[in-house]
């Protein structure tokens, strides 16, 4: 599909209510049946759009992906509706009012941005990329405030708006990219476009080193529903340079911590009755010690981000777990175990641990020993390779 245009026609969208959830197994005889009264292109291109609204439900919610138009590309990289949201609220909480969307993609900021009342110029330089994003802020209701640009964004006056928000792409012809000065566009012009704005926000790969983090930028790592999505630097007269967020959806939970006030490691203790399992966002931002500090805890190991203390603590930062038994890395040990407690279901994590945890389940519980459930992880403690059982709190 390289034309959005005849699925916007009232045959197009037509054919689209027609095959509106038709699933896999029956695209065929759909297809077949079409055929009889519209183009064999047309009906070909309607289905791969129903295809691509069934997988962007998960990132846009069902309503509006039924509404809206995308492209495969468009689908992998478009930010979820729930971190663009959030991030639209950033704006808006501090008076911004018209962003420069950079490298927009099929619209996903933008839609949100002009959901928050926000005026919008998006960019992007692929024609059809940009055709979606035009057609989706038109099926949204949202074409009044969202403008959309086909154009190069290196080219692109951006004097006149109150922000910047640049979303360079990170994959290339062969799959993702790695390194950042092979973005499209590289890194180095896409944190200069920010710097220049009054704000600017650019959107980065979450795995980002801290090294590579400019000095005046402030980092914050977004996770959803304890899924880590993207990490962001923020730019401006507003930021704490140096300082780094971690922020949990949807709650809002956030850590934060500037430079003067980022704690030292934890010290390492010995394995208490809980174990603490920071959240992603919290392990990536750095600020594992910030929430130990809450938890009246230590690490069980200087290289592993495990949590532990002898009291329970309710915190929406970390998943809480209660330690029944801690033993040396040794299969047999575990299987013996599992079965004199009747376990059937057998969750295995892992961190510092070279084991898989697939292989681990099929070895140590070949067949299920009653109804009880278990935990186990697989990780270090002070150096050693060891097993904590235990069970979620």
């Amino acid at each position: 599909m390289n034309d959005l245009a005849p699925l916007l026609t009232p045959e197009g969208r037509a054919l689209l209510d027609l095959v509106r959830g038709t699933a896999p197994a029956d695209e065929l005889g759909v297809a077949t049946r079409l055929r009889r009264e519209h183009p064999a292109e047309l009906v070909s291109a309607a289905l791969g759009q129903a295809r691509l609204r069934q997988r962007a439900a998960v990132k846009f919610g069902a309503e509006d992906a039924e509404r809206m138009f995308f492209t495969p590309n468009g689908v992998e990289q478009s930010t979820r509706a729930s971190v663009a949201a959030y991030r639209a609220e950033c704006f808006h909480a501090v008076g911004i009012r018209s962003v420069a969307d950079l490298c927009c993609g099929i619209g996903g900021d933008a839609i949100a941005l002009a959901r928050a009342g926000i005026r919008v110029l998006a960019v992007d330089r692929d024609p059809l990329t940009a055709a979606a994003a035009r057609a989706n802020a038109e099926a949204l209701g949202l074409d009044d405030l969202i403008e959309v640009r086909e154009a190069d964004v290196t080219e692109v006056d951006t004097g006149g708006y109150d922000a910047v928000f640049v979303d360079p792409a990170r994959r290339g012809g062969r799959g993702r990219v790695f390194d950042p000065e092979s973005y499209s566009p590289p890194l180095s012009w896409a944190v200069e476009a920010a710097r220049k704005a009054p704000c600017g926000v650019l959107k980065i790969a979450p795995g980002i080193p801290h090294e590579a983090i400019p000095a005046d930028a402030e980092a914050e790592w977004v996770s959803d529903r304890g899924d880590v999505k993207e990490a962001m630097l923020w730019f401006g007269a507003r930021v704490t340079p140096g300082a780094r967020r971690a922020m949990l959806l949807p709650s809002q939970a956030g850590v934060w911590a500037s430079p003067a006030t980022m704690l030292p490691d934890p010290r390492v203790r010995p394995v208490g009755r809980y174990l603490y399992e920071p959240d992603g966002a919290v392990i990536r931002a750095h600020l594992v010690a910030e929430v130990a500090a809450g938890l009246e805890g230590g690490l069980i190991d200087p290289t592993i981000a495990y949590v532990t203390a002898d009291e329970l603590h309710v915190t929406p930062y970390a998943s809480a777990y209660e330690i029944t038994d801690q033993l040396p890395f040794n299969v047999k040990k575990l299987k013996a175990l599992l079965r004199e407690r009747e376990v059937g279901i057998l969750t295995v994590k892992k961190r510092g641990s070279a084991v898989e945890p697939e292989e681990l389940r099929r070895k140590a519980l070949p067949k299920a020993h009653g109804r009880n459930s278990a935990t186990v992880f697989m990780t270090r403690v002070a150096g050693a390779p060891t097993m904590l059982i235990g069970r979620p709190v």
